[in-house]
């Protein structure tokens, strides 16, 4: 076996382990491994639900996408709290098929101590520490919770026409048209129409966050030539995840599995970001190869071949 593939092996064997290491030590410390979490007689998934519930009130779609969890374990947690008389759950009045939960009194003030007894198992952990101990704590876990995030991201192939592709593309056109000096008019640009981005002729991403859409991005695959990055946006409270480095990496695959061997982008001189990631992964500078009126810059990254792209399935 090649050396460097058992060096990666074993550097992954550690990596793993430090994870569940790291799993294990919090979940014992924050109690998560007790029926009676916080000192409350309900465990945890029910708990996190009546929490996540908060006092607007949920439709059960949203909650099952929002943590992650199948129907089936959602319903019996939630038949759990309405037994225990502290949530609702009720069809929407537009819309029969939807079911809206909503917390009773009872559950609000349950809620209330959860969040106190929450605070107050917090203020346990930093307790011990000195200062400069709770400051490297915090920010530690400001960092693992923004990594674990990035992890959570889903990018799924979808219709250009899907409401969340419908979504992603309305919010890049408006933050266009407040960032660039002469505003954005989709009409003049030289967008693909949505059939330029679908199969064979291109795809489009999606990236969905806790069910959510938060990101979108599409390869055109002109016959005979490079293909070509269009429409690529992260919403503002997705950005610091990576999504765009993730992005281009997603669509440099799929180019050179199309047998492209260059990938092409145009961008503004107002998305200084932008620029700075396309440089940072790789691609240069070339002249003008469309009349793109919103452009100033032309980039060009010359693929690797099929063989160094694997297969991300």
């Amino acid at each position: 076996m090649d050396e460097s593939v058992t060096e990666n092996a074993a550097a992954d064997a550690a990596r793993i382990e430090q994870v569940r290491r790291f799993s294990r030590a919090v979940t014992e410390r924050v109690g998560v491994l007790h029926d009676r979490y916080l000192g409350r007689d309900r465990p945890i998934g029910e708990a996190r639900l009546l929490w996540e519930v908060g006092e607007q009130g949920r439709d059960v779609r949203r909650l099952r996408d929002r943590l992650g969890l199948d129907s089936g374990y959602v319903s019996r947690l939630l038949r759990a709290l309405e037994r225990d008389g502290l949530v609702t759950v009720e069809p929407h009045p537009g819309d029969r098929r939807v079911r809206t939960v909503r917390l009773t009194e009872a559950g609000r003030a349950e809620r209330a101590v959860l969040d106190r007894r929450s605070d107050e198992l917090a203020g346990s952990l930093l307790a011990p520490l000195n200062e400069g101990q709770r400051a490297r704590l915090v920010a530690a876990m400001a960092e693992v919770d923004r990594l674990l995030t990035a992890a959570t991201v889903a990018l799924d192939e979808v219709d250009p026409d899907h409401p969340d592709a419908r979504h992603c593309l309305g919010a890049f056109a408006a933050e266009l048209a407040r960032r660039l000096d002469t505003g954005f008019d989709p009409a003049r640009s030289l967008l693909p129409d949505p059939g330029e981005l679908r199969p064979p002729r291109g795809l489009f991403l999606v990236a969905r966050l806790h069910g959510e859409p938060v990101g979108c991005a599409g390869l055109k695959l002109p016959p005979g030539a490079p293909a070509e990055v269009k429409r690529m946006w992260v919403a503002p409270q997705a950005r610091g995840l990576g999504l765009g480095r993730r992005f281009l990496s997603e669509l440099e695959t799929r180019a050179a599995r199309h047998g492209r061997s260059a990938l092409r982008l145009d961008t503004n001189r107002a998305l200084a970001a932008a620029i700075g990631l396309y440089r940072s992964f790789g691609f240069e500078e070339v002249p003008a190869f469309n009349e793109e009126p919103y452009a100033h810059h032309w980039f060009e990254k010359k693929l690797s071949p099929l063989e160094d792209h694997p297969s991300p399935f």
